[in-house]
């Protein structure tokens, strides 16, 4: 029943993905990604009812199945933080799984009587072909999900370029697709395959879940973060990968002009407090200084030896240390305040005082 539940939301969730108006890159890949899954669980759903004789054709095809896993995973990161930069290359990921099954194919044209029999002796005659596949198939997912992690790790790193907040991009989606995909590599390693696919089927209901509460991903609803960046509202959001056009600008950038645009960023951040907007972007200062976002960020990370998150926040911090000494701002919280100087959670705040001052907003107050 457990099977049978995963099998029927799996494809539910295609369903909903396939329906959606406007579909991203992302989603036509999550959904793509979703259905081989739920072939692939149908397949041992098979096996686990010993009714392949309902589908004798389907015999053997959910060996070469795993080698989908890690590609998908990797290419639905690469397209959620956009860094597909090479589409047309794409199809290279799934060159193992075609190679699989091209040297599966004798094993294919047999009878099913003949598979069925091979299956029934533990893969008597095929133990070398099915001790390379096991290891190729492992070494494929923890591949995959290491270059996932690193995906994510360098889409943080851009985030922290061009946003003064990050509660509202949330990768946790993201991150907990990665981390349960890398769970389930480790069930593969230690456990048979009646546990690996019930842990399969709790990840699918978690994708189902989570995924319906995280705006975007099953609804064509957007987050706030798009508007912002005047980005349409049928996209995921996108960060700019601006780190190398920086590194290609830098020379470009006399250190006079440097410190030209650094005094007209430290006036304006004076005078205007541009830092109280809780949704500041590079984007939106770079703008008020009519000079490009990579310039400005350019500047800042050399400047002030800071990333624009760091910097802006560390605004914030100062902009709090003033007020919190002013009478007319002791009937206040510190949250109040904290709100009042561009903060936009409680978390944000006392993750950013206590990485400015070392001590929590309690503590330096006492």
């Amino acid at each position: 029943m457990l099977y049978l539940t995963g099998i029927i939301i799996t494809f539910f969730l295609v369903a909903i993905l396939a329906s959606k108006k406007d579909k991203s890159e992302a989603d036509k890949i999550l959904a793509l990604w979703l259905f081989f899954t739920g072939f692939h669980l149908f397949l041992y759903y098979l096996h686990y009812n010993k009714d392949f004789a309902s589908f004798p054709f389907l015999l053997g095809f959910e060996l070469p199945m795993p080698l989908l896993q890690g590609p998908f995973l990797y290419l639905y990161t690469s397209a959620l933080t956009n860094q597909n930069q090479y589409k047309k290359y794409n199809w290279i990921h799934f060159l193992p799984f075609v190679i699989a099954v091209l040297v599966l194919m004798p094993f294919f044209t047999l009878s099913f009587q003949e598979k069925l029999k091979i299956f029934q002796n533990d893969g008597k005659g095929y133990e070398n072909l099915i001790l390379i596949l096991y290891s190729t198939i492992l070494i494929s997912g923890i591949t995959y999900a290491l270059l996932s992690l690193q995906k994510l790790s360098k889409h943080r790193r851009n985030i922290s370029d061009q946003f003064s907040f990050n509660e509202k991009i949330n990768l946790r989606w993201l991150q907990y697709l990665i981390f349960g995909s890398s769970i389930i590599w480790l069930v593969v390693i230690f456990y048979e395959d009646k546990y690996i696919f019930s842990v399969v089927v709790f990840y699918l209901m978690f994708i189902g879940y989570f995924g319906i509460k995280q705006v975007g991903i099953f609804t064509n609803q957007t987050i706030p973060v798009n508007a912002v960046l005047n980005i349409p509202s049928n996209q995921n959001i996108e960060i700019e990968n601006t780190s190398e056009k920086i590194k290609y600008e830098k020379s470009s950038l006399s250190s006079a002009e440097l410190q030209s645009i650094h005094q007209k960023l430290t006036e304006i951040m004076k005078t205007e407090k541009l830092y109280k907007n809780p949704d500041l972007t590079l984007a939106e200062l770079s703008q008020k200084l009519n000079i490009h976002p990579n310039v400005l960020s350019q500047v800042i990370n050399s400047a002030e030896e800071k990333n624009f998150y760091d910097y802006i926040n560390l605004k914030r911090v100062e902009e709090f240390k003033k007020l919190i000494l002013l009478p007319e701002h002791q009937k206040f919280t510190l949250l109040s305040i904290a709100f009042e100087c561009g903060f936009n959670s409680k978390t944000a705040f006392n993750r950013n005082f206590k990485k400015a001052t070392g001590l929590s907003p309690s503590e330096y107050l006492r």
